[in-house]
This record gives C-alpha cells, structure tokens and sequence, in this order.
C-alpha cells in the first residue's frame, strides 16, 4: 500500500516503470503496487490493470498475486456499487486466504467484507465477520485494523439507529485512527472519509445541521487531498443537502454541480440526486425555467436506474406541482399535485404524503377553494397520524432489534469470559506437584551423583517446559505445532527423568493438517496425556503413549489419546488402596471439559470427550485406555 507521502509524481513513476516492463513478475509486482492506490482514487485505471493482472495469472501460477487480485477486484466492485459481484471475489479471497496469506491479511479482508455485507443489507453477516477479525486481532493485536472495525461496528449501529452507541464507535474509531504511531495509509485515509461520512449522517438525522455540513465539508477536503474520488460524488451531494437543511441554497449549488461535473464517481443515482436537489435550489430562488430543466434530467436519470423509484418521482412531481403554483398555472399544478399523491400512495409514504396534503391545502386555500383545502388538510392530519403510527412501529421494532443485537454480543463476551476464567484454572491444574517434584528431585539425583551434563541438559528442558506454560497462560490460542511441541517437551521430561526409560510415546499428524496454521485452545491435550500418565502407566514396565490427530471438518480436529496401561478399573481400585495414587486429583480434564462446552458454545447434553476402555478380543484381558477429544480449530497463521 502506498503511503500518505505519495503523490501522482510517484504513481507516474511507477506507471513509467510499468511501460518499460517486460518480464511478467515484475509487471505483476508494480501492477500490485498501483492497484492498491487506484482502487480508491480512480477505479477505470485499476479495473484496466486487474485485466491485465488477470491475463499474466492465466499464463503464470503466482498464488499471492492470485489471492491480492480477487481483493482488488472485490474493493472495485464495491466502490463501483457492483455490490454481488464483491461478494462473490470476497469469498473467493477468504477461501485462499485458508491456504496463505498472514494474520493481518485475514482480519483486513474479514473488514472489507463486513462493509460489502453491509452495503448488501446483510447485517447477520457483517456482524459475524467482524467477529472473527476481532477474535484474530485479540491474539494478534493491529491498532489499525481494530479502528476498522470499531468504525464498522460504528456503521452497524447506525444501521439499527442505534445513534448514541454509533457516534460514540465512530469517534473513538477516528481517534484511534489519528493518533496512530505511524504514518498513515490511503485505506486509512479512506476509513477515516467512512466515519465522519457516519457522523455526518448521524448529525442529519439529529437536526444538527451545522454539524453535518461540517462533517460532509470534512470528507470532501479529504478526499480531494488524497485524490480519493470514487465516492465522490456522494459526497458533494451530502455537502449539498446539509447546506440546504440550513437554507443556504447558493452555497449548496456549486457542490451539487461538482457531483453532476465529476467523472471520478460512476454513480448515475447520485447524479439523478444531485439534479433533482439542484432544481430545487432554482425553485427556492424562483428561477423556474433552469428548475424545470434540472427535474426533467433528474427523472431521466432516475428512470434508467430503477423503474420503481417512486419516492424521488413523487418528491420531483410535487416540487413541479409547487412551481407551476406559483406561477399561476393551475391546471398544471392540480395535475402534478395528483401525480406525486399516486407515486406516495404506490409506497405507502405517510410522511411524505402528508408534506404534500399540507402543500396542496395552501394551494387550494391560496385559491379561495376552502372546501378543497378543508379537505386536504383533513387528509394531511390523517396521513401525519399514520406516519407517526409507523415512526412509532419502526422505533419498537428498532430497539428490539438493538436489545437482541446487544443481548447477543453480551452473551458472546460472557461465555468468552467463562473461557477464560475456566483456561486460567486449567493451566493452573495442569502442571500437578507430583511431576514437578518428581522431575526436579530427578535432577537433584543428577547433581549429587556428579552427573552435571545430565542435570543440566534436563533442568534447562524443564525450564523451558515451565517458560511455555507461563507464555502460553496469556494466549486463548496457539498453533497446534506449537500445542504439539510442549506435549513433546512434557512426555520427554516424563520419558527420561521419571520412567527412567520405562516409557515410550509417539505423536502423530494426519498429512492434510496444517499444524503451523490451525490454531488450538492453549494446552488442551496435556490434562488427557498426564491422565493417562498418572493412572494408567505408573506402574507399567513398559509404558506406551500415543497421541495422535486428525482432521473431522474444517472447524474441527479429533484428538486420540491412546495408552496400554492397566485401564480405568484397575486405576480406580489402585487409588482406593494406595494413599500415593489418592493425592493425585484429575482437576485438569474435568475443567478442560467444561473449556471445550463452551469453546464449542455446545448445549450442555453434548459430548466432545469420549474414553474408551481397550481390551484384547480373545481373552478379554485390559489393554489400555483411548480418549477421543473434538478441538475446535482456528485459522492464525
């Protein structure tokens, strides 16, 4: 990504370099490099790119190149309001990203896709990739990225008119953002465009104009500093709204002139907007003909967006119906009145039917047809009751909607909060004061026998067995190559120092796993393997432990833990009769049990631990215990 210190100068060398490229990976490298500028300032240059971008990765198999380009084209297709056709190179992108691709990858992507959610009005699953960057930047914290998606969770707030919580999101989103310790980036520059865009909407609805025109005039300076022009156009049409909520009407029209000017912005709705509002700044100053004109192009530009769009049909006939009012052309002006009334009636518009009631009233009164404008304003106090009915409706429906979304996420942070708590006392259950007594009084044995290069090659794997515990007591997640390397460590200290020999184990991973990429909950296994351990193989002369995993799903890995040791019946008699085997409590199982109900956020009646008691099928003699755990599994690279 290009820094906030670049410059057209840079990007024209870097279109230089481009010209004079032959090779194709370095093609693709500065072809790279200028797409992630262009998405945000000038989409037909980076959608000519992509192209070709495309084209190279047809001929040449380059999987990093491959995953950025179904990225860009993602961000294209969303600043280009192709809001299906993101999606669709999103989830392309998400999919390699399980092959490659780091953890701030992950989590940016996860971003970017909430908001094509968002604009797709798929709150459920915005809200749940958000979930998941958060749950990657908790373990790999990104100051960046974590303004992202308080600036999202912000938009989702915003969303549910949950106006209080979303300032509060976007202020703090923009404070992060501004206060970052580095130089910012476009895609910084282009969130920080994103919340006071959410600002300024939030001040609009809040009647605080002044505010708002603020907010919109800061997205606009920003955004013409940084060459972001792509939403452009929107944001002189919001600049010029605001004004004209303040009834600055000359201040209004050069920016709704801007919007209709820029080439930048692909927008034809905007444009119809712009039009429209344009015309009715020409209406309020009385300069009807240039009003006329303006209208007639907004409903051109309308009609080849959308058929249906009846609200601005009905806004632009009502406002044609006013202006022939005040010219005295009363025919034209009862026949424009009728047609706004039929497009507001086509979408139930209470609010808007009522404002043209009351209009239609002063013009009949202005008439001296009283009977008329009884009747209209009869009508207007019956469509204002309506709306404020449907105000009412929409208020209850919003905040049971936002005391859903917020019992939910308190529900998720409480059974997050139980993991925790539950993973804390595990760990601290899991290295027992048998093992560490009998391990150290071993090294000792070591040291008064003179054996000093024994004691010491053993007290410093112990050392570190006991650095990784410590380390790992912070993390919810580690990688399964490095879960797998501490039950090593713990099984060779266990293998040389205690059984002296007398025990023998063995780790397997199923080819298909990707121990350095799937994550697993911190320690998980370890309580099973010193079960094993402490019950099942004390008193074997030959010990055996085997560990061994496997993939069920995506989401999913099986776990076996398999001893010959003398099973779970002879284990249970022998605590009864020997007081050395009875100080030895199973607390870590029973707790890492209860972590894996609510890792799996499980019903209480399901079951991720089965044991199974071996026995040889001839004679029925034991021959061992198997325990079989279901971890879940998460992506970190």
């Amino acid at each position: 990504m290009l820094e906030t210190g670049s410059s057209l100068i840079e990007t024209a060398v870097l279109e230089a370099k481009l010209r004079s490229q032959k090779d194709p990976l370095q093609r693709l490298v500065l072809i790279d490099q200028l797409a992630s500028f262009y998405v945000f300032t000038n989409v037909v240059r980076a959608q000519e790119l992509l192209t070709e971008l495309a084209q190279i990765l047809s001929i040449h198999d380059f999987p990093d190149f491959q995953l950025n380009y179904h990225l860009f084209r993602g961000l294209v297709n969303n600043q280009q309001y192709f809001f299906d056709q993101a999606r669709h190179e999103f989830v392309q992108a998400i999919a390699l990203l399980q092959e490659r691709g780091t953890v701030k990858q992950q989590a940016e992507t996860y971003i970017d896709y909430a908001g094509v959610c968002m604009n797709l009005d798929d709150m459920e699953g915005a809200t749940q990739y958000l979930d998941l960057a958060t749950r990657l930047l908790k373990n790999f914290p990104d100051e960046g990225l974590l303004a992202r998606v308080i600036c999202r969770e912000g938009f989702l707030n915003l969303h549910y008119a949950n106006y209080s919580r979303a300032i509060e999101l976007l202020l703090a989103a923009d404070k992060k953002i501004t206060t970052l310790n580095r130089g910012l980036d476009l895609k910084d520059y282009y969130f920080l465009t994103l919340i006071h865009s959410g600002l300024g909407k939030i001040y609009e609805v809040n009647d605080d104009p002044e505010k708002c025109v603020m907010a919109y005039l800061k997205v606009v300076n920003m955004s013409e500093a940084m060459e972001m022009r792509t939403r452009i156009s929107w944001h002189y049409l919001n600049v010029g709204t605001a004004y004209i909520a303040l009834e600055e009407y000359s201040s209004a029209e050069p920016y709704f002139r801007k919007a209709i000017e820029t080439s930048d912005d692909m927008s034809q709705y905007a444009r119809a907007s712009a039009y429209a509002n344009l015309g009715y700044c020409f209406l309020e100053n009385r300069s009807y003909p240039e009003a006329l004109d303006f209208f007639a192009r907004a409903e051109d530009l309308y009609r080849d967006s959308a058929e249906d769009e009846f609200y601005n049909f009905a806004l632009i006939e009502s406002w044609r119906g006013r202006l022939y009012a005040e010219t005295n052309q009363e025919k034209l002006a009862i026949k424009h009145f009728a047609r706004a009334y039929e497009h507001a009636q086509t979408i139930s518009n209470f609010k808007l039917l009522a404002n043209l009631c009351r209009d239609i009233a002063t013009f009949y009164a202005e008439k001296s047809d009283y009977q008329s404008a009884y009747d209209y304003q009869l009508l207007n106090e019956k469509f204002a009751e309506k709306y404020l009915e449907q105000a009412n409706l929409r208020k209850q429906s919003e905040l049971e909607v936002k005391y859903e979304a917020e019992k939910k996420k308190q529900e998720m942070e409480l059974l997050r909060l139980q993991a925790t708590k539950l993973q804390l006392k595990a760990l601290r259950a899991q290295m027992n004061p048998h093992f560490l007594f009998n391990a150290l009084n071993a090294i000792q044995n070591f040291i008064t026998s003179n054996d000093i290069t024994s004691a010491t090659k053993y007290l410093a794997r112990f050392a570190q067995l006991m650095r990784q515990s410590l380390d790992y007591s912070d993390m919810e997640i580690i990688s399964l190559e490095k879960e797998i390397a501490f039950l090593r460590d713990y099984l060779q200290i266990n293998e040389k120092l205690r059984f002296k020999d007398r025990l023998r184990f063995d780790i397997l991973v199923d080819e298909d796993i990707e121990e350095d990429i799937l994550g697993v909950p911190t320690m998980i296994v370890q309580p099973y393997v010193e079960n094993a351990i402490e019950h099942g193989l004390r008193s074997r002369e030959n010990g055996f432990v085997e560990v061994k995993f496997s993939l069920i799903d995506d989401h999913t890995i099986l776990c076996t833990i398999r001893d010959n040791g003398i099973g779970r019946r002879a284990a249970r008699m022998q605590r009864l009769q020997d007081p050395q085997y009875q100080n030895h409590r199973s607390r870590g199982t029973s707790i890492t049990e209860k972590r894996l109900q609510i890792l799996h956020q499980a019903k209480a009646d399901e079951v991720f631990v089965e044991t199974i008691d071996l026995y040889d099928p001839d004679s029925g003699e034991v021959q061992g215990t198997m325990v079989k755990v279901k971890i879940p599994v998460f992506e970190i690279q």
